[in-house]
């Protein structure tokens, strides 16, 4: 069966990719190894969909290649902006926390999906359900496609976008590259992203459950490898929430040991803290109400016993010592860092086809004629909050227009 433009993967990347093209005229197919469109969609922002994040910049993102200036030109052709009016097109309303994260006013990702689904539809792209690829072939004039089960498919033009690893129950189970490394393209290695963190945590058992900000310092060997601030938890094997996700993919790409993380939990307090102990120093003030001021009460006790001081026992009374170590354990609270959780449990993964292989302007595969790439198939990884969406929909905005030329 003979195709003008083939689109791999209805996810967020694929379907706006097939949107843009069927609206420039091209007559497109959007093929799908899972039952639905949008499988993987669903799980995001926890089933909100935290579609994008008014803080979206090129340098916020993180690739192996040189990606700042590729991604302010993809950027540049649709970004955050264009991204919510464009989805008011779909019948979707969005709005804005006071931290720039975009979701959608349902608050459902559910509604996301049926929105582009119904847009699919009206729009004329034809849709695959259940295709699982075997095969690309490179022939003359396009693509030929094998799968599993069903008759191949020929096409033109082919554009990826087929996820990576992550959520492999999902369908993004990563079996794409080696067919596109048969064609000629290089690959990142990939690796889990977005995830939990796995620290020993035999001290800290006391802790699990806990929640709260925290400023997040990655060290290798002393040396500092990278450091994100957001909220945290204290699980029975490691760290999970933002401040940490979005150092995981770091963790994952590092070979052996001697990582640390070091938490900071007063964070903008700590300027007024350091105020009221040089204040109280001298006082009846007891020392447990500094980190209780400020930390959860479970976590105050515990740094408290942690430096063998009573709660109950006056500032006055406690050494310069004491009290420099109870800072320390505030501001510096160590974690030896044994690796990142698997793929099954990080929302993307890192790593993919080098963004020097791809024009930005169009997508399109600088190595192979007609091939074009969007989503989560390039070697590009944002932080936790909207970042990777917004980039899955411009990638798939710009391959979409891109391809359709």
């Amino acid at each position: 069966m003979e195709k003008e433009i083939i689109i791999l993967g209805a996810g967020p990347a694929g379907m706006t990719a097939a949107l843009f093209a069927a609206q420039a005229g091209a007559r497109v197919t959007l093929v799908e190894r899972n039952a639905q469109v949008g499988r993987k969609l669903l799980v995001t922002g926890s089933g909100r969909a935290n579609l994008t994040n008014h803080g979206v910049a090129p340098e916020r993102y993180f690739s192996t290649s040189q990606a700042e200036p590729w991604l302010a030109a993809v950027f540049a052709q649709f970004g955050p902006t264009d991204l919510v009016q464009w989805l008011r097109t779909l019948g979707l309303l969005t709005y804005s926390t006071a931290d720039g994260w975009v979701y959608p006013l349902s608050n459902s990702a559910q509604s996301v999906v049926q929105a582009f689904a119904s847009a699919l539809e009206r729009a004329g792209v034809e849709v695959l359900l259940e295709h699982r690829l075997l095969s690309i072939r490179n022939i003359k004039d396009g693509f030929e496609l094998g799968f599993e089960g069903q008759s191949s498919l020929r096409c033109r033009k082919l554009l990826i976008a087929a996820g990576g690893k992550a959520y492999p129950t999902l369908g993004s189970q990563g079996d794409v590259f080696p067919l596109l490394q048969k064609l000629g393209h290089a690959l990142v290695p990939l690796v889990p992203a977005l995830g939990p963190v796995a620290c020993d945590m035999r001290a800290y058992q006391k802790l699990q459950g806990i929640r709260l900000d925290a400023l997040a310092t990655l060290l290798d060997h002393e040396q500092v490898l990278a450091q994100t601030r957001g909220n945290l938890i204290f699980t029975q094997w490691g760290l999970n929430g933002p401040a940490v996700m979005d150092l995981s993919h770091r963790v994952a790409r590092h070979a052996g040991g001697g990582l640390e993380l070091r938490l900071n939990f007063l964070l903008d307090h700590e300027t007024e803290l350091r105020a009221l102990l040089e204040a109280q120093r001298h006082s009846d003030l007891p020392v447990g109400v500094l980190p209780g001021s400020s930390l959860p009460p479970k976590l105050s006790a515990f740094l408290l016993e942690r430096c063998r001081l009573p709660a109950s026992l006056p500032l006055r009374e406690c050494s310069d010592a004491q009290l420099a170590e109870l800072w320390r354990w505030c501001t510096a609270f160590p974690l030896s860092v044994t690796g990142v959780r698997d793929f099954a449990t990080c929302q993307v993964s890192a790593g993919g086809i080098p963004l020097d292989e791809v024009d930005p302007q169009t997508l399109q595969s600088r190595l192979v004629t007609g091939l074009y790439f969007a989503g989560e198939a390039l070697d590009v990884t944002g932080p936790c909050g909207g970042y990777n969406l917004q980039f899955a929909f411009s990638t798939g905005a710009v391959a979409g227009q891109g391809i359709s030329q």
